[in-house]
């Protein structure tokens, strides 16, 4: 198991997510951004391609309304999470970066931004499949850009809750 994925881990014991929760996160995830970064070649939008996904995946409904939530947020949210990626890290303009790493940014901000998932949870989430996706150069650039964005009062993201005593 990665570190990022026992932070996660730990993360979500605090927080009493089930195991079923988290994997259902997980293949949301999984299909919010495959729907999402289709889309990124204009022939369908991203809901359509989603719900296709969806079906193909057989996920349940929880998992579906996960990943419906995400890619709303994003496709609705486009603008605004555009402009935190040009501020935050203006070395990477949107319009230059690869597909999948301009995507894979897109969809963590709108789940830090919009899901009431835990920051710490989300971003360690999104590292992983920028890893897995796309490289290290992709993790680092995710890693960077969400821990700005849960550290700028501005953008409004969900801090991790307190665990409490263990």
């Amino acid at each position: 198991m990665t570190p990022a994925a026992e932070d996660a881990g730990e993360q979500l014991r605090g927080s009493r997510i089930t195991t079923d929760e988290v994997n259902s996160h997980r293949l949301g995830r999984r299909l919010a951004l495959a729907a999402l970064f289709e889309a990124e070649f204009g022939q369908r939008t991203a809901a359509t391609i989603l719900e296709r996904h969806i079906a193909e995946s057989g996920a349940d409904s929880a998992t579906a309304d996960f990943s419906r939530g995400l890619v709303s947020a994003v496709v609705e949210d486009r603008e605004r999470i555009d402009g935190l990626i040009e501020r935050l890290a203006p070395q990477y303009p949107v319009v230059q970066l690869a597909r999948m790493d301009r995507t894979l940014l897109r969809s963590g901000i709108g789940e830090v931004l919009h899901s009431g998932t835990p920051s710490r949870v989300a971003i360690a989430e999104w590292v992983e499949l920028a890893r897995t996706y796309s490289g290290e150069p992709a993790r680092r650039l995710v890693n960077g850009v969400l821990g700005r964005i849960t550290r700028d009062p501005e953008a409004g993201a969900h801090p991790a809750p307190d665990p409490g005593p263990q």
